[in-house]
This record gives structure tokens, sequence and C-alpha cells, in this order.
């Protein structure tokens, strides 16, 4: 009898270490969770980012009125007759 306790103390303390020190412990799952609740939230981030890319792709195949605007805002180009203002402060 005293064999079997001693057999199940040892059997105790190795499944204890296996479960909050292993390689499959709660705190090693604690931190899988937590990875993966980042990952989610980044993933949304880039869905959000893609979706607004895919609309100004769409807006560029279509109109003209998203290439003109770029062509002013980030290239500093302006149309024929227009008159063109460079106000700087003193």
């Amino acid at each position: 009898m005293k064999r079997l306790n001693y057999v199940l103390i040892v059997l105790f303390i190795v499944l204890q270490y296996q479960l909050w020190l292993g390689g499959s412990s709660v705190s090693r799952w604690w931190q899988t969770k937590q990875h993966i609740s980042q990952q989610r939230l980044e993933n949304q981030r880039l869905k959000h980012r893609n979706r607004i890319l895919e609309a100004e792709v769409v807006e560029l195949q279509n109109g003209l009125e998203t290439i003109e605007e770029h062509a002013r805002f980030e290239l500093g180009m302006i149309k024929r007759g227009e008159v063109f203002y460079q106000i700087t402060s003193p």
C-alpha cells in the first residue's frame, strides 16, 4: 500500500509539472490565446486598409477625378488656364 501511495504521489507531481511548466502548460496556452487575440486585431486592421485600397483602385480604374486629384495634391500639377497661387507665411 505504501508503494502505491508513493507511485501515485510521483505521478501526481509529474502531471502537475506538465500542467504548469511543461511544453503544453497553462501559461503557454494563455500566451497563445493572447497572441491569437492580437493577431485577430491586426487582421481586422489590415482588412480595413485593404478595403480602402480596393475602393481606391476601382475609383482609379473608373474615374478621372481621382487621377486628377492625385496629380494636383501629390504632384503639384494644375490644369491649363488655371492660375496657381502659393501663399507663404511671413
